[in-house]
């Protein structure tokens, strides 16, 4: 592997995109591959061999580009396939979702009460809450619910949509009524909800696994002396390059909107 070999990142479709901006945040010198199996979002309503399936073919994907590192920016693939997809990668380094946002979650809590929302294949995987038992026992408690509606409204461009809003009270209420101080967003998509979760959850502290996953990329990339020096032209526009195994029409604009900077159009591929 090479220091200018780029980051590989692939998720089921936009959500990957809250991943990619901790990234570019953390590691801003870096070459980027985004891959977004928009033909077959959402991956949380499919069964675990599908899912394993699909990690498998995007896996395969970033690594045939000779990447230096595979970010699942996907919390249903870490949750399902992250030894499979470590496996198929090689000597590549895999950093997942949800390990990061587990430990993250434990050093926030002060009252021993997380609350966990994913899709339906995150929260039956049970992987947070095995996680955060492995290390904390039963002293913290953890709440987790299914919100397997929140993909499908950010992929359709409805994040502050009414209909969404009244959806999230309904999946977020139990939260209240548990005291929760911090809540893990269970799903790549969900910070781009945040917002709207802040509304109701005021007094909760979100853990966006993306960042954490980014901090985690960093140290790994500094400690195999893989990092990219510092580049001037990056001040401008980073070099990332999309691909999609399908382009929805709202694809190009809602990447320029939640990156805030300008990207090239993204390439459609077939798996």
């Amino acid at each position: 592997m090479l220091v200018t070999d780029a980051i590989g990142v692939f998720d089921s479709g936009i959500g990957g995109l809250s991943v990619l901006k901790q990234l570019v945040r953390f590691l801003p010198f870096e070459n980027y591959i985004y891959l977004g199996d928009t033909a077959r979002v959402p991956y949380g309503s499919k069964s675990v061999s599908i899912v394993k399936l699909y990690a498998e073919e995007c896996t395969n994907f970033l690594k045939s580009k000779n990447v230096k590192l595979i970010v699942i920016a996907c919390n249903t693939v870490s949750a399902v396939a992250l030894d499979k997809v470590r496996h198929i990668a090689g000597d590549i380094p895999v950093i997942g979702m949800i390990q990061p946002a587990a430990n993250a979650a434990l050093r926030s809590t002060k009252n021993n009460k997380i609350g966990i929302i994913g899709t339906r294949a995150t929260i039956a995987s049970n992987a947070y809450a095995e996680i955060i038992a492995e290390k904390a026992g039963e002293s913290v408690k953890v709440i987790s619910q299914e919100t397997p509606l929140f993909v499908p409204l950010v992929e359709e461009g409805m994040i502050k949509h009414e209909a969404t809003k009244l959806i999230a009270q309904e999946y977020l209420t139990k939260f209240i009524d548990e005291n929760i101080d911090t809540l893990v967003l269970g799903c790549t998509h969900y910070p781009l909800l945040s917002q709207m979760i802040l509304e109701i959850l005021p007094n909760v502290i979100q853990i966006d696994s993306g960042e954490h996953a980014a901090v985690n990329a960093l140290k790994l990339l500094a400690e195999q002396k893989l990092l990219q020096p510092e580049r001037q032209e990056f001040a401008i526009k980073h070099n990332i390059k999309f691909y999609v195994t399908d382009i929805p029409t709202h694809f190009y604009e809602q990447t320029q909107h939640f990156l805030g900077f300008p990207v090239d159009a993204p390439e459609e591929i077939n798996l």
